[in-house]
């Protein structure tokens, strides 16, 4: 039996949520976010126990232990309009999530080559989805504790990563400048266009969940592994890819070990800073 909340909110009785599959229960706090369901097995291989597995549409998710940390997984599919839908009902069964996308993207500086990682700072919002909350000009940033921790858990780990804005596209082809046969984008030279503006990478994510995150309340990240070389033209091979997920996804998880000890050393405080220590 299906019950309305509202005009638009659809769940089961029991609150379980349309399109996702989850009820309260299901889905831990901290919530590593990935489009590629292949990932979000893999990364549910690092767990210490699965408590939870769930699959419904293009979204798979996995709840369980990593190191002492309830953590779950959760593929999207690609695109800022699987992103707003997961964010919207993950929000309906978790009061604080933690939020931290683990994905691919192309680099757009000299410098950031495959298999290296990008934090993101902030997103330049190309597409559109996050606007139907906000208006343009709303900011699209990365919380500074989810930054902090992907650096520290970067550093720990010894992986090649770069500190940047990244811009988010609503497609994969002719939002990217991605000429092929048959399909001519509008703007070829968005990739050189956003360099001239420092933007380190591009990807489809990103400035949907900071925007979401930022206006509803909870922490959001992003770290992405370098699948494209914009300036050379060269996609990644399967083994570099490989080695390229496996330093990703070991950098979110030990961000959410990080920011795990964050919040055990802020106590009372509302925030963390250096002197509370971890």
């Amino acid at each position: 039996m299906v019950t309305y909340k509202s005009a638009q909110m659809v769940s089961t009785k029991e609150g379980r949520q349309y399109h996702i599959g989850l009820a309260p229960g299901e889905l831990a706090p901290f919530i590593l976010v990935t489009g590629e369901p292949d990932r979000a097995r893999r990364v549910s291989t690092y767990f210490d126990t699965v408590t939870c597995e769930r699959a419904s549409r293009e979204y798979l998710t996995f709840t369980g232990v990593y190191k002492g940390v309830p953590l779950s997984v959760m593929a999207t599919g690609m695109g800022p309009d699987n992103t707003e839908i997961a964010c919207v009902e993950l929000c309906q069964i978790v009061e604080h999530p933690t939020v931290i996308r683990i994905g691919s993207s192309g680099s757009l500086k000299k410098g950031i080559e495959l298999a290296d990682l990008v934090i993101s700072t902030s997103a330049v919002r190309l597409e559109n989805t996050s606007t139907s909350y906000v208006v343009q000009g709303y900011p699209a940033v990365a919380h500074y504790e989810c930054v902090l921790a992907l650096l520290e858990a970067a550093n720990k780990l010894s992986l090649p990563h770069h500190l940047g804005v990244t811009a988010t596209a609503s497609g994969f082809y002719g939002s990217q400048g991605r000429a092929v046969p048959g399909f001519t984008p509008r703007n070829q030279n968005l990739p050189a266009e956003l360099d001239a503006m420092n933007v380190s990478n591009l990807e489809m994510e990103a400035s949907c969940w900071f925007t979401l995150g930022t206006y509803r309340g909870f922490r959001t990240g992003a770290v992405c592994a370098v699948y494209a070389n914009r300036h050379k033209d060269v996609f990644i091979d399967t083994e570099t890819k490989d080695l390229a997920e496996k330093r990703c996804i070991e950098t979110g998880l030990e961000a959410i070990l990080q920011l795990h000890k964050m919040d055990q050393a802020k106590k009372k405080h509302q925030h963390w800073f250096p002197s509370l220590g971890m």
